[in-house]
């Protein structure tokens, strides 16, 4: 049961990120797509909750959620002026529409071809405290600048 229950929170989860990606895309205001890039990272936090990683899921908020979103919104509200021609044209939507549709084809068939074989996980409890001292480790991921 919970099973089921992660998977269909994780379909909800992939289509509004998927939605909200589209939508910064297409949208014609700049405000309204800065707006939409901090719903598909608020989105993302939330994926990596579902998959366990609270750690990065909070990076996510404070980092692109609460810093390049807000910081996009208040670029843009300082430094556009009220001018009707701020709108970008769509003249080449017929073309990006086609290859979108394009790429999706050749995902989707990607996918349905593709057999993956199923691995279990290991049962492992996320620690904070294991994972700062695998970070900063001599040997350990991040890099000493």
């Amino acid at each position: 049961m919970l099973s089921t229950v992660n998977g269909i929170v994780f379909a909800l989860l992939a289509i509004a990120a998927v939605g909200g990606s589209v939508m910064m895309l297409w949208s014609r205001n700049v405000i309204h797509a800065a707006f939409w890039l901090l719903e598909v990272s608020v989105v993302a936090a939330g994926l990596f909750l579902l998959l366990g990683a609270d750690y990065v899921a909070l990076v996510q908020l404070l980092v692109y959620a609460g810093a390049v979103a807000i910081l996009t919104i208040f670029t843009v509200m300082i430094t556009l002026r009220r001018r009707e021609d701020a709108e970008r044209p769509r003249d080449l939507s017929a073309i990006a529409l086609g290859m979108g549709a394009l790429f999706f084809a050749l995902v989707a068939v990607g996918v349905l071809a593709w057999n993956p074989v199923a691995v279990p996980m290991p049962t492992v409890q996320p620690d904070i405290v294991a994972f700062g001292r695998q970070l900063f480790a001599p040997d350990g991921w991040a890099l000493p600048f």
